[in-house]
């Protein structure tokens, strides 16, 4: 099976087919979920220093944060689902 990779920014990438959901990260449940991930060392930051602008869930309940605003990542999610 071919794993297509998501790119989230900067370099970095994600398999797309493991993704759950790409949500804003401004909310206070998508703050706590980002902290509790942390604490359980769950969290890959990929923002390379930057403003968190999304959050990733992963299947393998890693939360994955991007510098990346939520729409684009979404946008080119669809792209490589329709390209299938």
């Amino acid at each position: 099976m071919e794993q297509t990779l998501l790119n989230i920014g900067f370099g970095s990438t994600v398999v797309a087919e493991r993704v759950i959901a790409i949500v804003l990260p401004n909310s206070a449940p998508m703050k706590r979920l980002k902290d509790e991930a942390k604490e359980d060392n769950r969290l890959v930051d990929a923002t390379h220093g930057r403003k968190t602008r999304s959050i990733i869930i992963m299947d393998s309940n890693h939360i994955v944060l991007s510098a990346i605003q939520a729409e684009t990542i979404s946008q080119r999610f669809e792209m490589l689902r329709e390209s299938k």
